[in-house]
């Protein structure tokens, strides 16, 4: 039987683990985020607000926009997402919650421990919009 991580295309290696190279992404159909336990998923609660977060959630609202299908689950608000998700349950329990957060491209590991940078954010759009990588 093949592990969860071959079936989904999981490379491994470190916080920059992809399954996709993301700053040459496919065109993206659906995105699912994995996100660790928090208070919301903006980054706007709290007196210490994080810019990632905040960035993040903008480009996901972008990207269901573009007609990308986008699903988002906290560990603390909906944990038996993360037991039903073979792939995430199994990173889990070989990595602990350092490995959140685990966000998935068309059911393909693609970011893991961290939210991605704001040149993959651009590759993103790209990607939901099926345009070719652009030059700077």
């Amino acid at each position: 039987m093949r592990s969860v991580r071959a079936t989904l295309g999981y490379r491994g290696g470190g916080a920059n683990c992809t399954a996709l190279d993301p700053l040459n992404p496919k065109r993206m159909k659906t995105i699912q985020v994995y996100d660790p336990a928090m208070c919301c998923s903006t980054g706007i609660c709290g007196t210490d607000i994080n810019p990632d977060l905040v960035n993040f959630a903008a480009l996901l609202a972008q990207l269901a926009n573009h007609g990308i299908q986008v699903e988002r689950h906290n560990l603390g608000l909906q944990p038996m997402a993360f037991a039903n998700n073979a792939a995430v349950k199994e990173l889990l329990q070989s990595e602990g919650t350092a490995a959140l957060p685990v966000i998935f491209w068309d059911g393909e590991i693609h970011l893991k421990a961290r939210y991605p940078t704001k040149e993959e954010r651009r590759g993103w759009i790209r990607a939901a919009l099926g345009k070719e990588e652009v030059s700077s």
